[in-house]
């Protein structure tokens, strides 16, 4: 029996995870064992998903299979887009200068601010009285 090749990599954005296993195939996406339109709601968020595919011309060669969990949908979708990526550079190393030239290698730093003391939220602060 011939065990057949995959690709794997991990995404990660604000406070979600992404594990995505890529096989050779024809363009098939699941996402919790769920399709890729009924997991996420919307076109844009798969588009930028999908983006990886378009920028190196592979949109149906291979076949993902993604455990996504923590956050919300938009960060899941931007944690699987960088796992799509780093996976996609072990199946061709020379991937690797495109998807950098589109940023699309670099994990988004920005997270949710921690609320300090004396004040509402992260920055909003009490109403100042004069008087």
């Amino acid at each position: 029996m011939l065990k057949q090749i995959e690709y794997k990599g991990l995404g990660r954005r604000k406070t979600s995870i992404a594990k995505v296993l890529m096989v050779p195939g024809k363009g098939k996406v699941l996402v919790n064992d769920k399709p890729l339109k009924d997991y996420f709601p919307n076109d844009l968020i798969i588009q930028e998903i999908m983006q990886p595919f378009q920028v190196t011309n592979t949109m149906n060669s291979f076949d993902v299979k993604a455990k996504v969990f923590g956050g919300g949908f938009t960060g899941q979708a931007g944690a699987m887009r960088l796992g799509i990526a780093r996976a996609l550079i072990t199946t061709n190393n020379d991937f690797k200068l495109i998807l950098k030239k589109e940023k699309l290698l670099t994990r988004d730093p920005r997270a949710k601010e921690r609320k300090k003391y004396g004040k509402y939220g992260a920055r909003r602060s009490p109403q100042f009285t004069k008087r």
